[in-house]
């Protein structure tokens, strides 16, 4: 399900490229629609899920459906109160929000202008996303994974649809991409409610600030709120360096995290999501030994698929970005701008990964503390390399700094797992490592050898550029896990072996 968003969410971009390229109106979008993105993080899937799952848990285990529907009323109620306050004073203080995360933009009033009104329209998603994480956390605590995952796919619908039919009828054509996200937060959220309701796990909201629940995860939410946004915050402290850079700056970062976010988020989030309701049910359980097995396992698949993934999407940064956003108004120049961040951003995939993987090592046991003040030890790291990498590379630096301090971020959890006793490495992890670095390098050289140069790629039919990337990507992988196999990596030697722990 996760899959299928993700590819849609691909011709979502193409489409806008198309259209926009890595113009000024481009990058006023993308600027409005990171931060309700940076909001959501903290009241929805991101900060509210970590806090909201484990509590969850615990009162499903000593009260089953009756005291989910209940917890899940009055968390609905009191939330919905706190997003339409918030909601409210962000569309408000539209301009001054613009001014703070993009203050680069002050120095072009349409640029500014088109902005605020552009994040008018989009902050109201906030509202909606937020409600739709909470059923979704709901739905994956009980199992069921598909909907929650498949729910990203409405947005993608609803803003190719906006692009198409909207746009070119509007005097601003970009405003349909901003009405299309907010029209695609209400059909995301009317999906989770028909979800819930097929269930039988529909809640009936009701603000309850005084109830027990409602102030444990509040008070989980807090700290919560900084730790999961670290790699949030410094894409946004990138982009706000960005809008002093060259216009399309803003651009070519959103494009290359977009390519970096495909693996992430089909295999990084999609382990986050199913590991940390599990890690949660083994603590509620008193069974270390399990927990430690489940991160034991999660880790391995982060290095099985994260390295072999980083090194492709380095090595195929310039066919990749040619072959997906190459036409319309998005020109060579653009490509090759884009591949410089895409290059450092995917050298960070593996850190990326394995933050969503060691981060629910803490939230399951409701330990919000220690990630937290890893993520503020990263976030600093990350504003000084920014400052140190932006003058010699550009927007390029920006993307390197973002993947050295999420490497910091990712040492510093594993550390902390280690000392606190969480985390013992259940399986011989040096031969294993060994296999796949031998099986990505033999993968690296056939995709080193069959890249080519970014003007052969623009030369070609995009016909052609999609028949070549995608026959090298199926080369590259096939090399990958035929060496592996030879070396005696199987796959069912990384199925979690309940009976072992």
């Amino acid at each position: 399900m996760t899959l299928i968003s993700r590819v849609l969410g691909f011709f979502r971009d193409v489409v806008i490229a198309r259209l926009f390229g890595a113009s000024l109106a481009a990058d006023a979008f993308f600027i409005a629609f990171k931060i309700p993105n940076l909001f959501r993080r903290f009241f929805a899937e991101g900060a509210f899920s970590q806090a909201f799952i484990p509590v969850l848990t615990e009162d499903r285990a000593s009260g089953g459906d009756e005291a989910v529907i209940r917890l899940t009323s009055v968390v609905s109620g009191t939330l919905s109160l706190v997003l339409f306050a918030v909601v409210v004073v962000g569309v408000l203080s539209a301009p001054f929000i613009i001014s703070v995360f993009a203050p680069g933009f002050l120095q072009n009033t349409e640029k500014f202008e088109l902005a605020t009104s552009l994040l008018r329209l989009t902050f109201p998603y906030l509202f909606f996303i937020s409600l739709t994480a909470l059923g979704g956390a709901v739905l994956n605590t009980y199992g069921r994974f598909a909907v929650p995952a498949i729910t990203p796919a409405v947005l993608n619908l609803v803003l190719i649809g906006m692009a198409i039919v909207m746009a070119p009828h509007l005097e601003n054509p970009v405003m349909a991409l901003a009405y299309g996200v907010l029209v695609g937060g209400m059909a995301q959220l009317g999906l989770q409610v028909v979800a819930l309701c097929r269930v039988g796990l529909f809640p009936k909201p009701a603000i309850a600030f005084a109830d027990a629940g409602v102030k444990k995860i509040f008070h989980l939410m807090l700290p919560a709120m900084f730790g999961v946004s670290v790699a949030q915050i410094n894409l946004l402290l990138d982009t706000l360096i960005a809008s002093f850079l060259e216009t399309g700056s803003i651009s070519w970062l959103y494009y290359s995290d977009r390519l970096v976010e495909f693996p992430l988020g089909v295999f990084g989030i999609a382990l986050a999501t199913v590991i940390l309701p599990t890690l949660s049910a083994r603590h509620s359980e008193g069974s270390p030994q399990r927990f430690s097995a489940t991160l034991d396992w999660a880790l391995r698949w982060v290095f099985l698929i994260g390295l072999p993934a980083a090194v492709g999407v380095a090595l195929l940064a310039g066919p990749m970005l040619s072959t997906l956003f190459q036409y319309g108004s998005f020109s060579e120049r653009d490509v090759v701008m884009a591949a410089r961040s895409l290059s450092a951003y995917s050298a960070g995939l593996v850190g990326f990964i394995l933050i969503k993987v060691l981060a629910p090592g803490f939230f399951a046991r409701q330990d919000i503390r220690t990630p937290v003040k890893i993520g503020i030890i990263a976030m600093g790291a990350n504003m000084v390399m920014n400052l140190l990498f932006v003058l010699p590379l550009a927007h390029a630096g920006l993307a390197l700094a973002t993947t050295l301090s999420a490497y910091l971020n990712a040492i510093l959890l594993f550390v902390a797992l280690r000392r606190q006793g969480v985390y013992r490495s259940e399986t011989l992890w040096r031969p294993f490592l060994l296999r796949i670095v031998l099986a990505t390098m033999a993968m690296a050289l056939i995709l080193w050898w069959g890249a080519g140069s970014i003007v052969m790629w623009s030369a070609w039919t995009a016909l052609f550029r999609a028949a070549t990337l995608a026959s090298w990507i199926g080369f590259g992988a096939t090399t990958y896990f035929v060496v592996l196999w030879l070396l005696g990596v199987r796959f069912s030697d990384m199925a979690l072996r309940e009976a072992s722990v």
